[in-house]
Parts: structure tokens; C-alpha cells; sequence
């Protein structure tokens, strides 16, 4: 026989009590609630806290990406200016030596024209464009001697090579003023970047801007945590290279090749030293970008000032030192290695090991000590031994 009993609403039971359906239901709208009060845009079409952060995030990626940018032109800039300037100085000299012969030519002639040695269009032969358009027009060359044929052959010559070093300077102008107005566009980026970036920012309650700083804090909990996990195993495998290097030599079979291996490994931990004491003697000092320090760095120009501390000369860019040496995994990075960020190659820092390094972070921040891991692992890029 059927029960009539009327069924209960299901419910949930939470800590041995069971919970009331309506509850339950109100309970799951409040979780759900604060799981989406950060990911959904506001019903007045303000952005989300998590949309504010990724988009500072990426505004100030952008920024530095283009500070690399700026940074490749500003270094190709102040090469080609040296090399213009060059050029110019040349040109000016050959032009003082052109008009000096000229002069000279002239007195040839003149004197030839007081003796009646020569026709009076003495302007046919300075106009000239060369030696055989005058030949052709007079018939002085059979009345000069050999010391003026020489002059004269002077004379074209090095109008022929003055005008080609005005050609290769005005072309030499023209490409660094292309250049500039790479650095000028590069520049304005960087400015517009971290000007969005700041409006953002300013547009957040203190409420917000306390939520926004423990997602932050998450995040770097979860960053240590991962650095934790590579400097145990990189302890592993170094202790793993130790006892086989022990057993090698219990068994008298080491090498040369490993003997130098050693000295090697010797050489570049003593230059990584004085790149990391320098590096650690600029925590604190603000990231600004485009800059390489006393005072104050950019990502690259802080991993630049560090090595060269050490002796060693690093190109300016992330483009460019990314391949000034030899790629190591990252398993296998050693203190002083520079570890490189995001596709694009747009950000650096120094390896101090145990999974942290020292870095300029962005703009607003300071030199400090971070995880590898500070963006996760998908945006590691690449590790280079620089020495």
C-alpha cells in the first residue's frame, strides 16, 4: 500500500543538520554570488575587480614590451647619430680640401691667362663636372705642366668622393630620422600604456583596492610555493650530480673533460657572484622604464648593469641578450642566469636560485626578490648562461 505521506523537500545536510531546501538554495545563490562578484561585470557596466587587474596587468606588459622597443631605438639611434656625425665631419673636411683645390686651380689658371698661355674662360674649367668634359672644351691641358695635370686630377678626384659621402650622409640622415621617429612612437606607447593603467587604478574604491591586493598576495603565495618546488628539485638533482661525481671518483675515473667542466663551472659562479651582489644592492630602487641605473632601472638595464659589474658586457634589449649566451632549462639554471618572460621576450631577471630572482618588475614597483613563477609557468620563456 502507497504511503500518503507528503515528501519532504530534499535538502543538504551541512555538519549533521539538514538544511531546509530554501536554505540550501539561498546558501548556493551566495556562493555562487561571491565566486562571480569579482569576474562579473556590475549591472551599471563597470568592469569586475578581476577585469580591472588583468587589464592593468596587460597595460603595463604592453608598456613594457614597448620600453623594449624604445630601448632598441634609442641604442640604434645613438649609433647612427655617431655614424652621421662621422660622416658629416668627413664631408665637411672634403669640402674645405675641395675649395682649397679649387683655389688653387683658379691661381693655375690665372697665371696661365697674365702670360697668354691659356683661353680666357677660366669658368669653363672650374665648372667643370670632370677632367674630359674640360678637355673636350679646351685645349689648356697641353699647356700645363705636369705639377698642375696633377692638381687637376686631384681636384675631380676628390669631388667625385666628397659628393659620394654626401650621398651616403644625407641617406644616413634620412634612416635616423626614421629611427627617431621609431623612438618617438615607442615612447608615446609607453606613456599612453601606463596612463590607462593609472586611470584604472584611480577609478577603485579602497574596498577594492584591498581585494585587488589579496588576490595579489594569492598569487604570490601560489608563486612561492612553485619556487619551492623547483629548488627541491633542483637540490635533488645537485645532490644526485654529487654522489656520482663521489662514485667517479671512488673509482679513480675522472677526466680531463670533467676537470674542466669544473673549472668552468668555477669561473662563471665566481662572475655570477659579483652579478647577484651588485643586483641585490639595487632592491629597492624604483623601475623606470628606459632606465639603466644609478638610481633607478628597467628590467633589462638592471640585468646589463648587474653582469657588466662582473666583467661581462650584455647587449641593452631582452631581444638581444636573450641570445648573448647558452640556453639552459630551467631545472638546470644556475644563480646568474637571466631568465626570460612572455613570447615576446619582454622582460628579464637574474636567477638567485631556490626558483627566486631579482627583477625590475613594472612600473610603479621596485627592484625586488619574486618568484620565477610570480605569472605563472606558462609565461617563462627561456634561460641563458650569459658567461
Amino acid at each position: 500500500m502507497a504511503s500518503h505521506r507528503k515528501s519532504r523537500p530534499a535538502g543538504t545536510r551541512v555538519a549533521g543538520i539538514r538544511t531546509p531546501a530554501l536554505a540550501t538554495a539561498a546558501l548556493t545563490s551566495v556562493a555562487l554570488l561571491s565566486q562571480s562578484a569579482n569576474a562579473a561585470p556590475a549591472a551599471d557596466g563597470k568592469p569586475s575587480l578581476e577585469e580591472v587587474e588583468k587589464k592593468v596587468d596587460d597595460l603595463y606588459r604592453q608598456a613594457e614590451s614597448a620600453t623594449e622597443k624604445y630601448n632598441a631605438a634609442k641604442e640604434k639611434t645613438t649609433q647612427q647619430r655617431k655614424s652621421v656625425d662621422t660622416l658629416l665631419d668627413d664631408v665637411a673636411k672634403r669640402t674645405q680640401k675641395l675649395n682649397e683645390e679649387r683655389e688653387q686651380l683658379g691661381s693655375f689658371a690665372a697665371a696661365q691667362y697674365r702670360t697668354g698661355a691659356a683661353a680666357p674662360d677660366t669658368a669653363t674649367f672650374l665648372l667643370a663636372d670632370s677632367p674630359q668634359d674640360y678637355f673636350d672644351q679646351t685645349q689648356l691641358m697641353g699647356r700645363l705642366t705636369s705639377r698642375q695635370k696633377s692638381a687637376v686630377d686631384d681636384y675631380f678626384t676628390e669631388q667625385s668622393a666628397t659628393m659620394k659621402k654626401r650621398q651616403e650622409a644625407s641617406k644616413s640622415l634620412q634612416t635616423l630620422t626614421e629611427t627617431q621617429s621609431s623612438l618617438q612612437t615607442a615612447k608615446s606607447t609607453v606613456q599612453k600604456k601606463l596612463s590607462d593603467a593609472r586611470e584604472l587604478l584611480s577609478k577603485l574604491t579602497a574596498e577594492e583596492k584591498a581585494r585587488l591586493a589579496a588576490i595579489q598576495k594569492k598569487k604570490e603565495e601560489e608563486a612561492a610555493q612553485k619556487a619551492a618546488e623547483l629548488a627541491k628539485q633542483q637540490a635533488a638533482e645537485e645532490k644526485a650530480k654529487a654522489e656520482a661525481a663521489a662514485q667517479q671518483d671512488q673509482s679513480g675515473s675522472s677526466s680531463t673533460d670533467s676537470g674542466s667542466t669544473s673549472t668552468s663551472d668555477s669561473s662563471y659562479a665566481t662572475k655570477a657572484e659579483k652579478a647577484l651582489a651588485f643586483a641585490r644592492a639595487q632592491i629597492g630602487k624604483p623601475y623606470v622604464w628606459g632606465a639603466t641605473g644609478p638610481d633607478s632601472y628597467d628590467c633589462s638595464g638592471l640585468t646589463q648593469a648587474a653582469w657588466k659589474a662582473a666583467g661581462v658586457s650584455l647587449p641593452r634589449t631582452t631581444y638581444d641578450q636573450v641570445n648573448a649566451g647558452t640556453t639552459v632549462s630551467l631545472t638546470d639554471a644556475q644563480p646568474g642566469d637571466l631568465i626570460f618572460f612572455y613570447d615576446d621576450i619582454s622582460h628579464v631577471g637574474i636567477y638567485i636560485g631556490n626558483g627566486m630572482m631579482i627583477h625590475a618588475p613594472k612600473p610603479g614597483a621596485y627592484v625586488r626578490e619574486e618568484s620565477v613563477y610570480y605569472g605563472g609557468e606558462s609565461i617563462i620563456h627561456s634561460v641563458v648562461r650569459p658567461a
